[in-house]
């Protein structure tokens, strides 16, 4: 535990008090092997929080006020150039922490910077004027909104991305809170059939899979999965296959290209390996596969996904699975990497629990 002196807050700055620190798979690898942002960090990046303190211009900039409940993306971006305009602060090199020894993210910058608070595993956190700020609407509750994140990537990814849509079939690998979060985003916009592949350890999530809307679960260990499909499906394949796993190496993609429909298909695959042996650039050009990459959120799903926790349509509180103090930080991230706490999906660090 470290302490850091109030950051003092001026007409275009606010303080945020921490409610809900949500933790993902990122989170696990940073633990691992922290990255190289020359000191040390606060981590957390899926900040829900009330305003404690803010300037005016702030408040009037935000739309905001001292006592809203809101969340904060991660993204500390430039407002100027052409992805800002977009919404797409994912994109900004204001934020790029991999190049840019300047950019900010929460949970990403190191705290030797100045306001030192740049995390959610905190009590408080700094936000400056370019802060992107969410107000969460009422009736969803600081946990329940600690979801947001994995829940915008959903949308991002499936339906911005990938084009889910109406009467789309659709093959989503891996049931952690990314996939669960697809299964979501691809029944709200109207698609046909949802196939959720996991793994024997995955079970209980398989389960929760199917009460969110899942059409079908496979257990990858006990049978066929590309075999199963291909049953499902009456040998057509599927519309759209979304890789949410987390380190199962070049499998879920070879299973995606296969399992994807004759002509058209769209695969999405998360950057998880430096590089792919013998990729099978022939099948994606015969086949006609436009490839996605997964990467982050935009404003406009975020904002979606608000609505559709206010909304309450699906019961995502079955996500939120376990709640942490702050000085059990490690134990929680360590639950999520599958090596603590037993059928975690989504973790919520309390800080003040």
């Amino acid at each position: 535990m470290r302490e850091f002196p109030m950051p003092e807050i001026d007409e275009e700055s606010a303080l945020m008090k921490m409610e809900v620190a949500g933790i993902c798979g990122t989170d696990v690898k940073m633990f691992k092997q922290p990255l190289a942002t020359g000191g040390p960090v606060i981590m957390g990046h899926e900040n829900i929080g009330y305003i404690a303190k803010a300037g005016r211009k702030f408040c009037e900039r935000k739309g905001v006020k001292e006592g809203d409940l809101v969340f904060v993306e991660h993204y500390v971006p430039c407002f100027k150039c052409e992805w800002c305009h977009k919404g797409e602060y994912r994109h900004c090199s204001a934020t790029d922490w991999r190049s840019n020894p300047n950019g900010r993210r929460y949970g990403y910058t190191t705290s030797d910077n100045p306001y030192h608070l740049w995390g959610g595993f905190a009590q408080y956190t700094y936000l400056p004027w370019n802060a992107v700020v969410h107000k969460v609407p009422a009736g969803v509750t600081p946990e329940l909104a600690g979801i947001v994140t994995p829940l915008s990537n959903g949308i991002e990814w499936a339906l911005f991305d990938s084009q889910v849509g109406y009467a789309s079939k659709v093959l989503i690998q891996g049931p952690g809170q990314q996939g669960l979060s697809q299964i979501v985003a691809c029944k709200q916009a109207g698609a046909d059939l949802i196939i959720v592949t996991g793994t024997t350890k995955d079970a209980k999530r398989l389960e929760i899979a199917k009460v969110l809307g899942a059409d079908y679960v496979i257990d990858v260990q006990k049978e066929d999965p590309l075999a199963r499909i291909m049953d499902i499906t009456a040998g057509e394949g599927v519309d759209v296959s979304l890789d949410c796993t987390a380190g199962a190496g070049t499998i879920p993609v070879m299973l995606g290209v296969e399992a994807l429909k004759r002509k058209g298909g769209t695969l999405l695959i998360q950057g998880e390996m430096t590089d792919f042996p013998n990729f099978p650039i022939g099948k994606i050009t015969v086949k006609y596969i436009t490839i996605k990459c997964a990467r982050g959120h935009s404003y406009r799903s975020c904002e979606l996904a608000l609505q559709q926790l206010a909304s309450h349509r699906f019961p995502l509180e079955l996500v939120t699975t376990h709640t942490f103090g702050l000085n059990e930080a490690e134990y929680a991230i360590k639950s999520v990497g599958n090596e603590g706490a037993k059928d975690v999906i989504h973790v919520s660090l309390l800080p003040w629990k």
